[in-house]
Parts: C-alpha cells; structure tokens; sequence
C-alpha cells in the first residue's frame, strides 16, 4: 500500500486541510474495521472508474461494507469528519452520483454486498442494497419463479434503480420497482440503523420511494413479487417516417393508441439516425398480441421485424443487450455520452411538429451513435398512473410519455459541441410549455443541471415534503450530490 502522502497525490489532494480531513478519515475507518480500497489496488481503480468516463471524480476514499455496521461506522466516520457521503451500488449513475458527483466524497461501494434470498410462503425477497439486477432476477427465478418488475440492464445496481423510481418494459402493467418494495432497512445520517415501511417510519419510507439516495443508505430492501408469467412475447416493428409529414402522421396514430392501450401491452418508440422503431413487452401469447398491435401496424404502414413468444428470461436477456445475466463484482462496463429526460402528455399539433422537424433537419445530421427512447408510461391503463402522485416521492406518474435522450462516442472526449444536440431536443417539446406541464427523471439525469432546478424539474410538487423529511434525516446533508434534496 502507498504512504498515506503518495496515495493522497494519486487521489488527486491537493490542499493541507484536505490532506487532514483524508488522514482522519483513514484512521477512523480503520479503527472501526471497515473494509477500504487501498488507493493503489485494481480494485479502487474499478470502484473508482464512472459508467459515463465524461464524468470521472477523485473519492477521499472508497469502503466496500460487507455488513450493515460496516456502512453503520462508515457513515458514522463521515459524519464526525465532516466528508460528504454516496452509496454507490451498480455505479451506472449518468451523472456519476454514486461517486459522489464531484471530487473528495466517501464512497460506499455496495458491489460486495449484494445477497438474495426469497420467501416461498409469502412471496417477500430480501434483497441487500448492493444487488445487480440482473442478479436479483436470475436469483428469484431460481429460488422460486418470482418475479419483480425492473430495468432492463443487468447490471444496473437495485439501489440506485429503485430509490429513483425503476421503470423497465414490464412498467405500464406491474408498475415500477418502487411500487413493490414493501420494506427497507437504512442507515442514516445519524449512523443509526432503521427499517421503514407503510407502517413502521412511514415518512421515511415514502421518500426513499423515489429521493432514497438523499436520505440515506439502504442495506436491505424487501419486495413483494410476483409469480413470473410463463407467456410473454417480445417484439419489434420498423416505422416508415421518411418525411417530417410522415412522422407527424404517424406519431399521431402512436400517441392516440397510447393513451388507452391494453394494461398487458409494453411500448416505446425506439429512435436512432437510422431508423425509429416500436419495441416493447406484452404480457401473453403472440396470437392476442398481434390481434392487438396488427392494427396499429396497418395504420402507420409499419413492418413487423420480430414477433417472439418466450418466458421469463427469455425477454430478460433479449432487453439485456446481449450482457451475461447474473451480474455481480468486477464489473466493467463505461460509455462516454451526455443525456437528458423528459416527461410529458400528449404532444399537441406544434409540438410534433417541432419534433418532426428537428429530426430531419438537424438531429439526422449527428453521425454519432445516439438515441431516444419515448416509453409509453402513463395512460388511462397504465400500473404507474394508477397510483397518486403523492402516494411515493415518485412525483411524475400521471405523464403519458417518458423520454430519454442518449448521445455518446465510441471513443474519445465527448465534444463541447455535441451538449446542444439534447437540449435541442429538448427544449423543442418543452417550447411553450410552463414548468408544472413537464418533468424530468432522476435515474435519466442532466447532470448539467443546476440544485434548484434539478430538485424541481425531478420532484415537482413532492419537492417541499421530501425537502420536509431531508431535514429530519439529514439535517447536515451528509448524503450530498449537486441534484440530491436539500434542506
């Protein structure tokens, strides 16, 4: 291991109180047992490394708990020190939140932690905070078929997916993660350790359900599940818009067929420079899916690509990308981009038409390998409209479209030039809208928001609660990252 001074040169620490604060800190965590990434090793050098290699950040340090009283003497050390804290589970954040989202934070790297055991009386799965999805779902289909409703990718971490809401393709007819979580355990500012339910720190369960990484850490989350349905059918049908007129024609039929259609049907359009899909999950065979969506694909001309009946798994790993299924620690996995979110109702005349026209006039003319999802979420059927708006800190349920806009390089420096590409994008839908009609979702962040607007544009109008219980948990902001809650 490197003398304390060498490791705090390669930390990239610069000043003496630094120097202090990162001496302190070392010497805490190391009279309380917890497991630390020496600054030196391959493993600080993968815990440390960010999904999105635009973002990079120096931790102060890096503990890798095995145990809730390791987080427990962990944050306790953070807090008598004074060093802003994350939890860092699958370390996909856009925004590199779970390192801290700036330099010099302590970093909980939950990776190790990450054990799934279920129930098969009640159906309850206790999963540790520091699970991968992936992992989560091969583990409950081998203890006993169940099933959750989350992401997509595998290697996404529980954590972060579910504290910020956890939608995925079963969404619109389970719901999101969050909505099955029935339970947790969290460690808090204060270093003590609480568990939280509908009945048991109700206030605080309510905010982890859509703001948890504000408040604090969870070492145990437990879900109700579901038996997972032996009939799905995946599928996939190609979208003819050569023309602005064609895509506003088209998005028209989209848009009016998304807004009452069947709890069992999944969709999104899928768009790239080459070509905009239909994609998505229905809940059955493919004989009821096609006397389904075989209307819609007459009416916008659209040509069926694939059409697969499967179980379970079988559409896990065909939305995983091609990623091996149960992921745990190392994890390897960066990209270099920049992305947004959005969260609207059903565009009216002017919008689709600035969206129309600034696919063919501008966006086409991005060579880079960029994309843009917009998830039928809500609707008059939808699992997630279902719910109030206030019933989780999860504010944005009663939107018909969720968006994500995602530009990248395969190699090299993401170009100063290319940020305006997705606020172009953007701001093209948003033209004339005021702040209450939109919003935005944390787990797709613009990390080049500001607090305020940040807080505002994910939380809405459960803003002022969540700003309420941060400062009954966290009256310090220990759990701080620049578009977390604030007191």
């Amino acid at each position: 291991m490197l003398p304390l001074v060498s490791a705090l040169a390669l930390l990239g620490v610069a000043t003496a109180s630094a120097i202090d604060k990162a001496a302190a800190l070392s010497e805490c965590l190391s009279a309380a047992q917890v497991p630390v990434d020496a600054a030196d090793s391959a493993d600080y050098k993968l815990d440390a490394s960010p999904y999105n290699l635009r973002l990079a950040y120096t931790p102060i340090s890096i503990v890798v708990p095995t145990t809730p009283k390791h987080v427990q003497d962990a944050v306790a050390c953070a807090a008598k020190i004074g060093v802003k804290t994350n939890a860092k589970c699958g370390g996909h954040s856009y925004g590199s939140f779970g390192l801290g989202g700036e330099d010099g934070h302590l970093v909980i790297e939950l990776d190790r932690y990450n054990q799934v055991v279920l129930d098969n009386v009640t159906g309850i799965a206790r999963v540790q905070g520091g699970a991968r999805l992936g992992h989560v779902a091969s583990e409950l289909w081998d203890q006993g078929k169940r099933a959750l409703s989350h992401g997509t990718c595998p290697g996404v971490g529980v954590g972060g997916h579910v504290v910020h809401g956890g939608y995925g393709v079963s969404s619109h007819t389970k719901g999101l993660a969050l909505d099955w979580l029935i339970g947790a355990t969290v460690v808090l500012a204060n270093s003590t350790i609480v568990n939280c339910s509908e009945s048991e720190n109700a206030d605080l369960f309510w905010a982890i359900r859509g703001a948890g990484s504000s408040m604090g850490v969870v070492t145990e989350f437990r879900f109700d599940t579901f038996p997972a349905p032996e009939t799905l059918t995946y599928y996939v049908a190609a979208l003819k818009w050569g023309t602005a007129e064609r895509m506003m024609a088209g998005f028209k039929i989209v848009q009016e067929f998304a807004q009452d259609m069947p709890k069992e049907l999944n969709m999104r359009l899928f768009m790239t420079p080459r070509f905009i899909n239909l994609e998505g999950l229905y809940y059955g065979d493919k004989a009821s899916f096609k006397a389904i969506f075989d209307p819609l694909v007459a009416k916008t001309n659209a040509t069926v690509q694939l059409t697969q009946q499967g179980g379970w798994l079988d559409q896990i790993k065909h939305f995983g990308g091609g990623l091996s299924l149960d992921q745990g620690h190392p994890y390897d996995f960066h990209e270099t981009f920049n992305s947004a979110s959005l969260y609207t109702n059903a565009l009216n005349e002017t919008q689709i038409s600035n969206f129309a026209n600034y696919w063919f006039q501008y966006a086409k003319s991005n060579k880079r390998d960029w994309y843009v999802h917009i998830d039928v979420h809500g609707g008059k059927n939808s699992a997630v409209s279902s719910k109030a708006a206030d019933s989780t800190a999860y504010a944005h349920r009663d939107y018909l479209f969720m968006y994500l806009f995602y530009d990248r390089v395969d190699k090299g420096v993401f170009p100063a030039s290319g940020f305006s590409h997705v606020q172009n994008y953007v701001q093209n839908i948003t033209d004339g809208l005021s702040s209450s009609q939109w919003g935005r979702y944390l787990n797709y962040p613009d990390p080049s928001l500001n607090q305020a607007t940040a807080q505002e544009d994910y939380f809405g109008s459960n803003l002022a609660k969540l700003k309420s219980i941060k400062k009954a948990v966290d009256p310090q902001d220990l759990f701080y990252y620049p578009q977390g809650i604030q007191a």
